[in-house]
């Protein structure tokens, strides 16, 4: 395409897109209205916890003890300002990570080509599509080249449309409806299926065909993940439980001790020790903030289900070129009729001036693409005041890259010329092609490729020929009579940390597949390069097509490079990695890309140089195309599982203690009362904001990748995970019955009783929060080596209130406590973390025998 500037396309001003912008608008469809504070408390009183609480404190007023009652509503607020924050909070996160991954555009502003997000952009700019993009709004092509659109979302028509360009008068003209071939009209929404163009917005948002329409994009109902299924599970198991042992204890208090409406609290009192509220609001919360967390290590998330997968990659494919390494080419080495020449600061050789000449003619004007950008830097640099460069030629045609011909050709004219100038660069083999090479001119130029490709060179075939002007040019390249000139050697360094990435992978028990269309030398010396395998050799592209399928699934399990790969066979390696029960992670870029990346088990595509259609199809976008992102994006995603598991084997244990003191005394009858539903309340100030926002908090373990993957179909909740849940929980429950027996039977009043078995249960859930904030370390390294600011104001609020309920008076009469004497205050503390001793010692000796981590 002519450059920019030249045909006098300067964009808007930066001033001039936020006045648009304010007038108009974001350019996005209107969403669904955000709910207001009032809203959010009325939908969070729905819930089971706060509608026991009401219940409760209902009947403390009709047996006329307002003081409770009041309590208990005074909770009902604190609690549902505590939901109303969480939930406020992961909101926020959703939106962030909704404005992160919408989709960009590549505008002209202030003269300069700029890529926004495609909310930005504005009636009046100019717009820079190509193949892949999504549109971002409707405009006119004011020029296109080999321009197509799939425009199915406006008209249900699959097959795609082709555009043509108009003059810039046709820009003051109406829009045009969608479909029909040959128009100039693009629509927001719609595909790039082929070609590039230039567009001229001219509407945006609701004033879209797509706006008018009213299509949804954006209220797709998220599907319910396997975890959220286990957990769904879990809850009604339990609720079942407690609505039962809730029946249970009202019969059993009303006929033993003939006060109904006494039991029906004792009842409500029990079903809210055993209601697992917690679980759904931790699963929600980590899935939203773990998205979020991702996202400031230039991971975004686009499918919630890849959070519970991420921990479970066995494999990752990645691309060589951008990924692994920098994507920034420069020119190294060119070879003329056998004879090499290293680029470096010693002048070029006269009789390579042709090859910089033709290898910069069949380069864009104004190129993006790093390799292009590489060979313009070289004419430049090597070909400035000598005639081999040509500012004022004329461009006349382009001959794009095909699938079957990975070449392309520029024709050229100049302003006196009789001929047409044809420059042509590509793969050697392509270019060997278009010159009718023979068996012998093909052998020793792959050899000489060969050759030029084991250091690591990325390497082009450059040729070119002359068609008469009086002739009509013809509709296909082979139709020239190209004449070979040589091969350009092109380096692009490896990105710095992508070597100790490969390693950490290693030690995680991942492998690391490169997939690169480059030759066979140049993938295995950039694999020595990083560290990755190659001693079982390396697959080509054609190898891998002509391979019987049960060979590919032998051969993948130990072969870790492929080259000379085009993206349709991305797809047949996933499922030969597939077919040996790999987890399969994979990275593309391109509109090729997008099977591959929805079949993968964990598509992961490029943010910087991706397009649309491959980040659509993704459940990954990396936004730097950093391959040590992806990698910190698996150690995080290991994280979010692990702090998960925690929080969840957190809450099963805090229940059993909660549920077993609100059971036991109801079986005895001159036995008190410890848990009423004003103390399980104040109890649940403690244990959601730890739950939810303590264990979320937690660093990720620094030894999380020195394990191997957790199988993807392992349960959350494991025999082993549940057994020292519910040991935790019943040890911490004997600890606290017996402060509650001895305080019975050393003869204290009913208060005493109550303060001293209350302390215990409070000091008990705290040491389960310490211990489990890691299977494998003790509370005192934990403290060390791991820094969790909430979890210090989570244990500071604690025990002042604890304090607090205790100590004054009119605090200890709204709670039915005690005073407790001086010399037993002791007890609580000694036996809350004897209760969790047993753990301690289970970590020491496990470490000792050098147990997995958890």
């Amino acid at each position: 395409m002519t450059e920019l500037e030249e045909i006098g396309y300067q964009g808007l001003t930066s001033a001039e897109a936020a006045e648009r912008l304010a007038a108009d608008g974001p350019n996005e469809l209107p969403a669904a209205k955000k709910r207001s504070l009032l809203q959010q408390a009325l939908d969070v009183m729905r819930e089971p916890m706060l509608l026991l609480l009401l219940g409760a404190g209902t009947i403390n007023f009709l047996l006329a003890e307002p003081l409770d009652g009041a309590m208990l509503m005074f909770f009902v607020i604190v609690v549902i300002g505590i939901e109303v924050y969480q939930e406020h909070k992961t909101e926020n996160a959703l939106a962030a990570l909704r404005d992160l991954s919408s989709p960009r555009a590549l505008v002209l502003r202030d003269g300069q080509r700029v890529r926004i997000p495609g909310r930005e952009v504005v009636r009046g700019d100019y717009v820079l599509l190509a193949e892949g993009d999504r549109v971002p709004a409707d405009g006119v092509l004011l020029q296109c080249m080999n321009f197509s659109a799939d425009e199915s979302a406006l008209t249900g028509e699959s097959v795609p449309v082709r555009k043509v360009q108009c003059g810039r008068d046709a820009a003051a003209k109406p829009m045009g409806r969608p479909g029909g071939d040959a128009t100039p009209w693009v629509f927001s929404g719609t595909l790039v299926v082929k070609g590039q163009g230039i567009m001229l917005a001219k509407a945006t948002g609701e004033q879209t065909e797509l706006g008018r329409i009213g299509t949804a994009l954006k209220t797709i109902e998220p599907e319910r993940t396997r975890l959220q299924k286990e957990v769904d599970r879990l809850v009604r198991m339990v609720a079942l439980l407690g609505v039962g042992a809730a029946v249970v204890v009202v019969v059993v208090y009303g006929l033993t001790r003939g006060e109904w409406l006494q039991g029906l609290l004792a009842g409500i009192g029990t079903a809210m020790a055993m209601l697992p509220e917690e679980f759904p609001v931790v699963l929600t919360v980590f899935l939203a903030l773990g998205a979020w967390r991702l996202s400031q290590r230039h991971v975004l998330t686009r499918r919630t289900p890849v959070l519970e997968t991420l921990g479970s990659a066995t494999v990752i494919c990645v691309d060589k070129t951008g990924t692994l390494t920098m994507n920034q080419m420069t020119v190294r080495e060119l070879i003329v009729d056998g004879e090499s020449f290293q680029i470096g600061e010693s002048p070029l050789p006269e009789r390579f001036h042709a090859i910089a000449e033709f290898a910069t003619l069949a380069s864009p004007v104004d190129p993006f693409d790093p390799m292009d950008t590489a060979f313009k830097v070289l004419g430049e640099k090597y070909l400035a005041e000598t005639e081999h460069l040509h500012a004022d030629w004329e461009l006349v045609r382009e001959y794009p890259l095909s699938e079957d011909l990975l070449a392309l050709s520029h024709v050229w004219r100049s302003p006196e010329g009789d001929r047409y100038v044809i420059a042509a660069k590509g793969a050697p083999e392509a270019i060997a092609d278009l010159c009718h090479f023979d068996s012998g001119q093909l052998a020793a130029l792959t050899a000489t490729v060969e050759a030029a490709t084991a250091n690591g060179q990325r390497v082009l075939g450059v040729a070119r020929a002359y068609f008469s002007v009086d002739e009509g040019l013809p509709p296909i390249q082979h139709d020239f009579d190209f004449e070979f000139i040589g091969l350009a050697g092109l380096h692009d360094p490896v990105r710095p940390g992508v070597p100790e990435a490969v390693a950490e992978c290693k030690r995680a028990g991942i492998r690391v597949v490169m997939i690169t269309g480059d030759y066979p030398g140049t993938a295995l010396a950039i694999a020595r390069e990083i560290g990755l395998d190659g001693e079982a050799g390396c697959i080509t592209g054609p190898e891998l097509e002509s391979m019987p399928d049960e060979e590919l699934a032998r051969r993948v399990r130990s072969v870790s490079v492929f080259a000379r790969m085009v993206p349709e066979q991305k797809l047949q390696l996933i499922r030969a990695l597939k077919a040996n029960d790999e987890v399969v992670a994979m990275t593309g870029d391109g509109v090729n890309d997008a099977p591959a990346l929805r079949a993968a088990d964990i598509g992961i595509a490029m943010g910087a140089r991706g397009t649309d259609v491959a980040r659509e199809a993704a459940a990954l976008v990396i936004t730097d195309d950093d391959f040590t992102s992806i990698v910190g994006g698996v150690r995080q995603g290991r994280g979010i599982f692990e702090n998960l598991r925690k929080a969840m084997s957190y809450i099963i244990a805090v229940h059993v203690p909660i549920a077993g003191m609100s059971l036991i005394p109801v079986f005895v009858k001159d036995w008190p009362l410890v848990l009423l539903p004003v103390q399980i309340a104040f109890l649940e100030l403690i244990i959601d904001p730890a739950c939810s926002v303590v264990f979320e908090a937690e660093p990720v373990d620094p030894g999380i990748m020195d394990r191997p993957p957790r199988p993807v179909d392992a349960p959350m909740f494991g025999r082993q995970v549940l057994s020292i849940a519910f040991l935790q929980g019943a040890s911490v429950l004997l600890a606290v019955f017996v402060v509650y027996l001895w305080s019975i039977l050393d003869g204290h009043d009913d208060g005493v009783v109550r303060s001293l078995t209350f302390a215990t249960l409070v000091v008990g859930n705290l040491a389960l929060i310490l211990v489990n904030r890691s299977w494998h370390l003790s509370i005192a390294r934990s403290f060390k080596e791991r820094k969790n600011t909430t979890l210090y104001w989570i244990l500071g609020v604690a025990t002042v209130l604890l304090v607090l309920l205790l100590a004054v008076p009119g605090a200890r009469e709204a709670f039915h406590f005690g005073p407790i004497d001086p010399a037993e205050v002791l007890i609580p503390l000694v036996a809350g973390f004897a209760g969790v001793a047993w753990f301690e010692v289970y970590k020491a000796v496990r470490g000792r025998q050098g147990g997995s981590k958890k």
